[in-house]
């Protein structure tokens, strides 16, 4: 399971990074070299995780009707993140920033997000409870953008972070596919998105509570 996600596509203070084992990993610094090698921008990296998350979102959808889609979603879940990954190494340590790469990196993650998360809420037969996922994700995201707007570092803290949003619904995949297969049933997605959506609404309330704390202690 990869568990990642990317800075700005921008040189970035490192607290304002997440913190990510994956991002010194030999794979990661293999598959550096080799986007090094060609011309592909960081900003470019980042469209193509949309591209990645409208696959899966479309796969997901289909899946109920045809299972062997949610391994195309899992797989497509696990791209856009890897995107999410290389787009902040090739701007950072790769020197493939640009003036606009901030937006290229937040903008195209909210995107990925919300149609993940509403395609996952749909194929769970609970389109409203995909669409409270993706609000409660952008909400959480909105809250640590306040948060440094105000001079604070980024608070990356979850339960559920995007990293841990996106295992979620790989795992959520690899079950519905086992149990639409045995059972023809798809409870388990349910039971998937409400922790999502119950993570996700502690994480926005404690990165809430971070910020408030911290007002209060300036003088």
């Amino acid at each position: 399971m990869i568990d990642i996600d990317g800075p700005a596509n921008a040189a970035a203070p490192a607290g304002d990074r997440r913190p990510l084992a994956s991002r010194q990993s030999r794979w990661a610094a293999a598959t550096l070299r080799m986007l090094l090698r060609t011309p592909v921008t960081a900003n470019q990296i980042s469209v193509i995780g949309i591209v990645f998350a409208l696959v899966g979102a479309a796969s997901l959808v289909t899946a109920p009707r045809w299972p062997a889609l949610f391994v195309v979603a899992a797989l497509c879940i696990q791209l856009r993140l890897i995107c999410n990954l290389m787009d902040g190494l090739v701007a950072v340590e790769g020197g493939r920033g640009s003036a606009t790469g901030a937006l290229y990196n937040e903008v195209p993650d909210r995107l990925e997000d919300s149609v993940l998360l509403i395609g996952f809420g749909t194929a769970a037969g609970l389109p409203w409870l995909g669409f409270t996922a993706a609000i409660l994700a952008v909400f959480t995201a909105y809250v640590r953008a306040v948060g440094a707007s105000h001079g604070f570092a980024q608070d990356f803290r979850g339960p559920m972070a995007k990293p841990q949003r996106m295992a979620a619904l790989t795992i959520g995949c690899g079950l519905g596919l086992v149990e639409i297969l045995v059972n023809g049933t798809l409870y388990s997605l349910q039971v998937v998105l409400a922790v999502v959506v119950l993570g996700a609404a502690i994480t926005g309330v404690r990165r809430l509570g971070r910020i408030a704390s911290l007002m209060k202690r300036r003088p």
